[in-house]
């Protein structure tokens, strides 16, 4: 078992068990809480995970242990959800989404993570898309993380871990088109030592 997925199936199976103390209870009839874990855990049929995505009353962490186990799985029935948790206030839910997104395989992933690392609206929630990003190396990676720099260079911008996952990630991405952003990065002391280690790996820039 991955890192990832077993830090996912003890954060639901706490959470599953926190449903079934409380006695609640699926639309369909069916009980929440560790039985209903115990099966999507232990199935083999994407079906049955891909209903859970789809039918009312399902718990969210039904929904995301669903969708977290077809997106590895390379089922894109699981898109929708996932990019629905990329974007999820919890950040243990982005962080897991986004390890399933990455082994999705869909061609609508980075457009998907573009939209949400860019939007200034929920930048709060940027940091998971803008990692995502990073892992898939797509075309649209790099504008899209020189666009999100740019803005966290605003003076006094609270979403320093933002700039820091783009400064880093543009060095892993070693793309020239970056080096001016990266170099802007210099005058921010807390991005300094980073932006200096990614245009140490951008060529030309050493």
């Amino acid at each position: 078992m991955d890192e990832e997925l077993r830090s996912l199936t003890e954060r639901l199976r706490a959470e599953s068990s926190a449903s079934g103390a409380s006695g609640a209870s699926s639309a369909s009839g069916a009980p929440d809480g560790p039985a209903v874990y115990d099966r999507l855990v232990a199935t083999g049929d994407h079906d049955e995970l891909a209903a859970v995505l789809t039918a009312p009353g399902h718990p969210l962490w039904a929904r995301e242990l669903a969708a977290f186990r077809l997106g590895v799985a390379g089922d894109r029935r699981a898109f929708e959800s996932l990019v629905l948790l990329l974007n999820h206030r919890d950040p243990p839910r982005c962080a897991s989404a986004a390890h399933a997104l990455a082994r999705l395989g869909d061609p609508r992933t980075a457009r998907a993570a573009v939209a949400l690392a860019t939007n200034e609206l929920r930048v709060a929630y940027a940091l998971h898309p803008v990692r995502l990003l990073v892992e898939l190396r797509a075309p649209e990676a790099v504008p899209a993380l020189i666009t999100t720099l740019e803005r966290r260079l605003r003076p006094h911008d609270p979403y320093r871990h933002v700039a820091l996952a783009c400064v880093e990630g543009l060095g892993s991405l070693g793309d020239d088109r970056a080096a001016p952003v990266l170099n802007d990065a210099l005058a921010h002391p807390a991005l300094a030592e980073a932006a200096v280690r990614a245009l140490a790996r951008i060529p030309g820039q050493r």
